[in-house]
C-alpha cells in the first residue's frame, strides 16, 4: 500500500497560479505512475493529468490542457502538478492517486485531498 499527502492547495485569482504536491510514502517501490483527479461540488471526481514513473509520459484532460503540467521527483518520490491561467472552473478539491499495476492503467492509492479556489 502507497499512502499519499497532498498540499499546496489554497485560494488564487482567475489567470493566477498554484502548484500542488503530492508525497509518497509507504510500498514506494512499486508506483507505477501517478496521476492527479478533481472533484467539484455536485459533480463527479474527474480526472485532471497522469504521469508515468517510467518512460516518462504525460496525458492531461482535454479541460486542462495547455494550462497544468505534471511533473515528478523520483528521489523525492514527489508529484506535482502546476496549475497556470486558473479559471473558476477549476475549483475543486484535488486527489493526488497512485498505481501498482503493470499492465492495467488504474489507480489503487489515494490521498486525502486538497482544496482549491478560485475567485473571479
Amino acid at each position: 500500500q502507497v499512502q499519499l499527502v497532498e498540499s499546496g492547495g489554497g485560494s488564487a485569482q482567475a489567470g493566477g497560479s498554484l502548484r500542488l504536491s503530492c508525497a509518497a510514502s509507504g510500498r514506494t517501490f512499486s508506483l507505477v505512475r501517478m496521476g492527479w483527479f478533481r472533484q467539484a461540488p455536485g459533480k463527479e471526481r474527474e480526472f485532471v493529468a497522469r504521469i508515468s514513473w517510467s518512460g516518462d509520459t504525460t496525458y492531461y484532460a482535454g479541460s486542462v490542457k495547455d494550462r497544468f503540467a505534471i511533473s515528478r521527483d523520483k528521489a523525492k518520490n514527489t508529484v506535482y502538478l502546476q496549475m497556470n491561467s486558473l479559471k473558476p472552473e477549476d475549483a475543486a478539491v484535488y486527489y493526488c492517486a497512485a498505481g501498482r499495476d503493470k499492465v492495467r492503467l488504474t489507480f489503487d492509492s489515494w490521498g486525502q485531498g486538497t482544496q482549491v479556489s478560485v475567485s473571479s
